[in-house]
């Protein structure tokens, strides 16, 4: 039989494991931003509740020299770091499965903006740092979460001005589908 409260449970997961992730990562002393579809999400929902979409996974931008603190500070919370098929991740110690892993993106977060703070004080990328990465790897689930931003007015002039040129081109191209 089919449950409504699949998705519910989903959604009860997801927050559960991203709740932990950041505190893990905010108790080691490690900057970090929660980026891809979760802050995407969370940035829609805060403007437009019934206009969010829900993802599958937590990705989170931190700078790769921190790789080994993570590994140690992300233990006590009932994660493991793993390096696999080129990509770093945490996962659950209970029950490792890369397809509900944290997603680390090694980037340099101290070249992001200052992050946006939940009022559960998760960290965010905020909006011009998402659609810089979103039109950067210009994937359809990137396109995807662009055309959601700026359905909620996510995307202004100020941020779409900052934009490089290729990317207001790309940003240009996903407004003209609509």
């Amino acid at each position: 039989m089919i449950s409504a409260t699949a998705y519910d449970e989903h959604v009860e997961q997801l927050f559960e494991v991203l709740k932990r992730a950041t505190s893990a990562v905010q108790a080691a002393g490690i900057e970090h931003r929660v980026v891809g579809g979760v802050a995407v999400f969370l940035h829609v929902s805060e403007k437009d509740p019934l206009a969010a979409r829900m993802t599958r996974d937590i990705d989170m931008a931190v700078d790769r020299r921190d790789l080994d603190r993570i590994a140690d500070g992300v233990r006590p919370f009932g994660f493991e770091y793993r390096h696999a098929a080129g990509v770093d991740m945490l996962v659950d110690a209970a029950k490792p499965s890369a397809r509900s892993a944290v997603h680390l993106y090694s980037e340099a977060v101290p070249d992001f903006s200052p992050p946006v703070a939940t009022r559960e004080g998760v960290l965010l990328a905020p909006v011009a740092d998402l659609v810089r990465m979103k039109l950067t790897s210009y994937r359809l689930k990137d396109r995807v979460h662009i055309q959601d931003m700026d359905a909620a007015g996510l995307i202004t002039a100020e941020v779409e001005g900052r934009l490089p040129n290729k990317l207001r081109r790309r940003l240009a191209e996903i407004r003209s589908i609509r």
